[in-house]
């Protein structure tokens, strides 16, 4: 058997890598022994699946399950095609119900229907609670597991139920206070808890409860959760029954995912929702491939108009010099007020009832941006070419600008008005809609200083 050295987190890459060329087991197990479970996240997330299933099937058995849980949806997924069903079905009875849920969308309905089947019926049925919940609604990342307490029991007694509860939890640094029926009444913390004398009553200490509707957007009750900076969020249903709770780590996570989202479909591709190690080079390309054809179908509006002033450019040649410089500022200058506002929604500073504010604001905004850049476009134009050229340029630096920042700062409020991804709605096509109604301005102007 070939020996490997004992190795650094700097070097153990290359050692696992050569264990598995290898197709040496221990060598495996020795490579990944010394790492952390962080660091042993990291080496299976650059690997494909049948190298990761390998080297995860050669981790212990309690590194192996805290390593599960830690990895990425589609991670587990990949993964769970690789183990015997023995193994999967211990890993997923192991897991969170709101982990499982994310596992069980990944997974084809056969298998999800079999893991399920083999849960007991207290995690089977706390499962089926989570994937009640419709997809995107905060009742279906919640944890139905939690510590509760209520307003008439003692410090003493809530401790008690704390301690009871220590291995099945998700967290019990904030206790929710409900009634007999269930309902939400407040919230106390385990610092106040511990701090208060033995036979003091919850309801002495307990403070006003937050909350968020199961069947609301899991985003929105994200957002919530780290701008009141809770560590827990109870969830409740339309009677204000509670009926999970929200961790911060989770809704952190959430928020982590979604601006990973934006930012993909800004720039027009689709989320991998994967280490880009880790997804396979046909995912890539699919995620790419449809907004390209979007994208290409969207510019033949821009050569359209190209084709239509022809004539307009035959007779002043130099006015095609400055087509580029036009439709790249005005294409970044929407996409500047676009990225500005999906922002701005992400953290709920504006709502799409603020459409004529956000519109007047946008409108000023160009319109200085335009006169600046009109005024520099003016002078240079003039010099290098003649004044009237000069003043085509001006005052269509002027005219774009104010248009794509007014239509940049709008189409993500219109994309959340109808309930679609602002992200959709700003870079890819707006550059594409700026790009024709910019050249339409171009020789529109032109046409009118130069006669023609």
């Amino acid at each position: 058997m070939i020996k490997y050295p004992i190795q650094t987190f700097e070097n153990s890459a290359e050692l696992l890598m050569k264990a598995l060329n290898d197709h040496d087991l221990s060598a495996i197990s020795q490579a990944l022994r010394p790492l952390n479970i962080s660091e042993i996240l990291e080496q299976l997330e650059r690997l494909n699946t049948i190298e990761r299933a390998v080297a995860y099937r050669t981790l212990p058995k309690d590194r192996a399950i805290e390593v599960f849980e830690r990895l990425d949806a589609a991670l587990q997924a990949d993964l769970v095609s690789g183990l015997q069903e023995a193994d999967v079905a211990e890993v997923f009875a192991q897991l969170s119900p709101d982990d499982r849920v994310a596992l069980l969308d990944e997974l084809p309905a056969s298998v999800a229907n079999r893991l399920i089947s083999g849960l007991d019926e207290k995690e089977r049925a706390l499962t089926s609670t989570v994937l009640g919940y419709p997809q995107g609604a905060v009742g279906r990342y919640m944890s139905p597991e939690f510590v509760t307490t209520h307003p008439h029991l003692s410090m003493a007694e809530t401790f008690a139920r704390v301690r009871t509860h220590l291995d099945d939890a998700e967290s019990v640094y904030t206790l929710p206070v409900t009634d007999s029926g269930r309902h939400l009444v407040g919230v106390i913390s385990l610092r106040d808890v511990l701090r208060a004398d033995d036979d003091a009553l919850v309801a002495e200490i307990m403070k006003a409860p937050l909350s968020f509707p199961a069947t609301e957007d899991v985003e929105e009750a994200a957002r919530y959760c780290a701008d009141a900076k809770v560590l827990v969020l109870p969830i409740v249903d339309a009677e204000e029954r509670l009926v999970g709770i929200l961790t911060v780590d989770d809704a952190l996570q959430i928020l982590e995912d979604a601006e990973t989202e934006d930012a993909a479909r800004s720039g027009g591709t689709e989320p991998l929702r994967r280490p880009y190690l880790a997804t396979p080079v046909g995912t890539i390309v699919r995620a790419r491939v449809v907004w390209l054809l979007v994208l290409a179908l969207g510019a033949t509006l821009t050569v359209q108009v190209i084709g239509a002033f022809e004539a307009t450019l035959e007779q002043q040649v130099v006015l095609s010099l400055f087509i580029p410089l036009l439709i790249g500022t005005g294409g970044n200058t929407g996409n500047q007020a676009a990225t500005t506002i999906t922002r701005a929604l992400a953290l709920g500073d504006v709502r799409p009832r603020d459409f004529v504010k956000v519109f007047a604001r946008e409108v000023r905004v160009g319109a200085f941006l335009g006169l600046l850049l009109g005024s520099l476009g003016f002078v240079i134009a003039s010099l290098v070419f003649t004044v009237p050229i000069g003043w085509v340029i001006g005052l269509t630096l002027l005219g774009v600008c104010t248009m794509a920042a007014s239509i940049g700062g709008l189409m993500p409020l219109l994309g959340k008005a109808v309930r679609a991804d602002p992200a959709v709605f700003s870079n890819p096509f707006i550059s594409t809609f700026v790009d024709a109604t910019g050249l339409i301005i171009y020789f529109l102007i032109a046409t009118s200083i130069l006669g023609l």
